[in-house]
């Protein structure tokens, strides 16, 4: 939003200041101030330590980890479109939605590239704070070292949440001569560096530390991402044998249960800070100006209006703009609503998807109707699409065929333009003002906070259940806000919510392409489960990691009987 902008530009000013920081202790001062002196001042460094923040906004765009997380999930499909084929692409989205990738997928290596960068850059700032130590307190050393290490952890993590095996680096040098570090290694390096940072994060207590730290690390994104490793930790392969933590917990892990008790623990800590609290109404969180939303933790701030960064993916143009609106509206909803750019009319829901939503939940597609003409908010878009007079549109197929979105998709290489239901949780720019998407992207929210504690708790772990705490009252009656008894209504539509398959189906509908479904889905054995996973038709658990892409290892350092260093994840072709 646009309060974050000056800071965003303040950081890309001060890259020139910075950029050179070891150069400049050597260099004779002839009046200007040297890096010591720019560092006595804690503004200097959160714009430095700020520059750690570029390389996040390219995984969300759908060439990145989103749009890969997301296609191949239950959750999202990209049709090719008829009639002129649009979204074929060489069968690109299509193997992604049927499980058929292989190393060649151009987003892998975005996603390979987007997130070491991000690492990278978190290792060379800390370098830079390393050498200035003595220009600031201890405190502010302890903090703002948090803030870059529970970054490059969050870097991290999405590399190793896609590929298991991942080259995990904490110091700013080159390794390349070193094997890819195995899944149960990286979890445990995750785990301990976001427990020793944690308490010394920010934690936000009022309005003010709110505003100062939106789209920063806080000690509630630390938690919240901690509670999540915790959660999946045996879907990562982790075990107590065989992982190796240093250090010392509430809770020692000396059993499976005991992972679900550290993830209860984590969610605690951000539950007992009182700093976030759950949106009575579920669309605050994704409104062009969300940066008002008490319950989202961390997301990534957006300008809708400013020039973009462009990156060349392996198969397409990446850019740091989100795109969501874009990606997934009909080319006609451009007539209804002015928008800058006609519509791309790619991603829509698996119908099953679809079907999992009661008929007036808010987060669904509802049950009104009317298309563009309903008169209520709601999670996902089906039905007519009418033009900004009130006139029906009509698709561009030979027929004219009026044009009326439905949730059923009949192929996925001969769709038709208006099938598969469109996701419209995030607030449309109806103004015209707004090329790209204005509303800032959420990526952890306080709501999947609360569900993750419930699971870890069903599955074994040591805590009280907080279902009918006010925050989650509030948080099942939203769903259904527009019926006369909201709390009755859910517990008619969900009765089984507070049961692991409950909890499974309910957070697909909470956190419809948020990033979270893929690694639910491995969580909980669906991910392949062709019976729950429309279209899909490779089954192999191997696939629950992806490859490692091709144009990675083909770079590999070689050890000295000519064999690559760097090797493929099992089921994969080997080199």
């Amino acid at each position: 939003m646009k309060k974050i902008i000056i800071l965003i530009a303040s950081v890309a000013a001060a890259l020139s200041v910075f950029s050179s920081c070891n150069k400049m202790l050597e260099e004779v001062n002839y009046g200007n101030p040297t890096t010591k002196d720019l560092m006595t001042k804690e503004e200097n460094v959160a714009l430095l330590v700020g520059q750690c923040y570029a390389d996040v906004k390219w995984l969300h765009d759908h060439w990145g980890y989103w749009g890969v997380v997301t296609l191949t999930a239950d959750e999202g499909l990209c049709p090719t479109r008829m009639p002129d084929k649009d979204w074929a692409d060489g069968g690109y989205w299509r193997n992604l939605n049927t499980h058929n990738w292989n190393e060649m997928g151009g987003a892998f290596r975005n996603i390979w590239n987007t997130t070491i960068s991000g690492a990278v850059l978190c290792n060379k700032l800390l370098k830079t704070l390393e050498n200035n130590k003595s220009s600031m307190s201890d405190e502010t050393y302890a903090q703002y070292v948090g803030e870059l290490e529970t970054m490059r952890s969050y870097y991290y993590y999405m590399l190793f949440d896609c590929f298991g095996r991942i080259p995990y680096l904490e110091e700013f040098v080159d390794r390349a001569s070193d094997p890819l570090m195995e899944p149960q290694d990286v979890w445990s390096h995750l785990v301990d560096c976001l427990e020793k940072n944690a308490p010394n994060l920010p934690v936000v207590k009022d309005e003010t530390s709110r505003a100062i730290n939106y789209g920063r690390a806080t000690q509630g994104f630390a938690y919240a991402l901690l509670a999540r490793l915790y959660l999946n930790a045996t879907s990562f392969g982790c075990t107590p044998a065989n992982i190796k933590l240093t250090n010392t917990f509430t809770t020692a892990i000396s059993s499976e249960q005991d992972f679900y008790t550290n993830c209860v623990r984590c969610c605690d800590a951000i539950i007992d800070a009182g700093s976030y609290s759950i949106e009575p109404d579920y669309f605050n969180n994704f409104k062009i100006d969300n940066a008002t939303s008490k319950e989202n933790i961390f997301v990534i701030v957006e300008n809708g209006v400013a020039n973009i960064d462009e990156r060349a993916g392996a198969d397409g143009m990446m850019l740091n703009k989100l795109r969501i609106s874009l990606l997934t509206l009909n080319y006609n909803h451009q007539k209804t609503y002015g928008l800058l750019e006609t519509p791309w009319n790619g991603f829509c829901a698996r119908p099953g998807f679809i079907d999992r939503y009661a008929a007036t939940d808010v987060r669904g597609p509802g049950n009104e109707g009317l298309g563009t003409n309903n008169t209520k908010q709601w999670g996902w878009f089906l039905g007519p699409i009418y033009d900004a007079s009130g006139k029906l549109c009509k698709d561009k197929d030979e027929d004219k065929s009026d044009a009326i979105i439905v949730k059923e998709v009949s192929s996925l290489t001969e769709a038709s333009d208006l099938e598969g239901a469109r996701c419209i949780k995030y607030e449309i720019d109806k103004t015209g003002k707004y090329k790209y998407s204005e509303n800032d992207f959420v990526l952890f929210r306080y709501a999947d906070v609360l569900w993750m504690k419930e699971e870890a708790i069903l599955r074994g772990g040591a805590g009280t259940s907080g279902f009918n705490t006010p925050d989650f009252v509030t948080l099942r009656k939203r769903a259904f806000a527009y019926d006369s008894d909201p709390a009755a209504a859910y517990t008619s539509a969900y009765p089984q919510a507070l049961t692991l398959d409950g909890i499974l189906d309910e957070r697909g509908r909470e956190f419809a392409w948020e990033n979270m479904r893929r690694r639910d889905l491995i969580r909980f054995g669906k991910f392949s489960d062709q019976n729950y996973v429309d279209f899909v038709t490779a089954t192999d658990t191997w696939r629950n990691w992806f490859p490692i892409p091709y144009k990675i290892l083909e770079k590999s350092v070689r050890d000295e009987n000519g064999n690559a260093v760097w090797t493929q994840n099992p089921g994969y072709p080997q080199m």
